[in-house]
């Protein structure tokens, strides 16, 4: 399938690692011209504008989105996990509000300044990076779902706000991705787990059919990649 992503100009936020990273190199490989937010140093071998900033930063991303140019397409990939495995009883206000911070408040800011930005766009497109945590709990994670579930409202709100400027909005909800960060989260048990597990390079193919313009119908929705587990009944049968 012809994406046709190529010279579109593309901003993904935390794009050092991760899914951040496979996106980035899944857009250059199409020929996208790609510029990153993130906290972290870029690296020497990629093609790519790197713009140094916390994305619950309202100037860094603001900086980001300049340094993009015109831009055809944003993507937020900037997460974090929060408090892992803590009741909430015992999470703290802090970081419960940094882990809103960066996975809810620093995807709007992104909307907010790349929207305006995709004015000159053919196919102005905004995908962000949620999770099935957005529709599902397990415990200890009350930060992270409230969060992601956060994204998937927000998605279907700016559905609705940027319908006039055609900006679609669209978000990917996957299950366990092997990242560094679910790594650190899960330690030795990561290997062993009992469960399907997506490579980073599943969801940015995700990510990319959604900002390209074939996708041109999907609008505010949350593409679930969970292997069919939100689908299964828990009915003993």
């Amino acid at each position: 399938m012809e994406l046709h992503l190529s010279g579109r100009s593309v901003l993904v936020s935390g794009g050092a690692s991760g899914i951040g990273a496979a996106t980035v190199e899944a857009f250059l490989a199409e020929g996208a011209a790609v510029t990153v937010l993130d906290r972290a140093a870029g690296p020497d071998d990629l093609p790519v504008r790197w713009v140094r900033g916390d994305v619950t930063d309202e100037a860094s991303v603001r900086e980001a989105v300049a340094a993009a140019g015109p831009l055809d397409i944003a993507v937020g990939c900037a997460g974090i996990s929060g408090p892992m495995g803590v009741p909430a009883t015992d999470i703290t206000r802090d970081d419960f509000t940094r882990t809103v911070e960066v996975n809810l408040t620093g995807q709007f800011l992104l909307a907010k300044h790349a929207a305006p930005a995709m004015a000159a766009s053919s196919a102005p497109a905004i995908v962000f990076v949620a999770s099935d945590s957005g529709f599902v709990a397990a415990p200890g994670m009350v930060a992270y779902c409230a969060a992601k579930g956060g994204v998937v409202m927000l998605t279907r709100a700016l559905a609705v706000d940027l319908e006039a400027a055609r900006v679609r909005v669209n978000c990917v909800c996957p299950s366990i991705v092997d990242t560094p960060m679910a790594r650190a989260d899960l330690g030795a048990a990561f290997d062993a787990l009992p469960v399907p597990v997506h490579r980073p390079a599943d969801v940015a193919r995700s990510i990319l059919y959604l900002a390209a313009p074939v996708s041109a119908g999907i609008n505010g929705t949350a593409q679930l990649l969970d292997f069919g587990g939100l689908a299964k009944s828990s009915f003993p049968a």
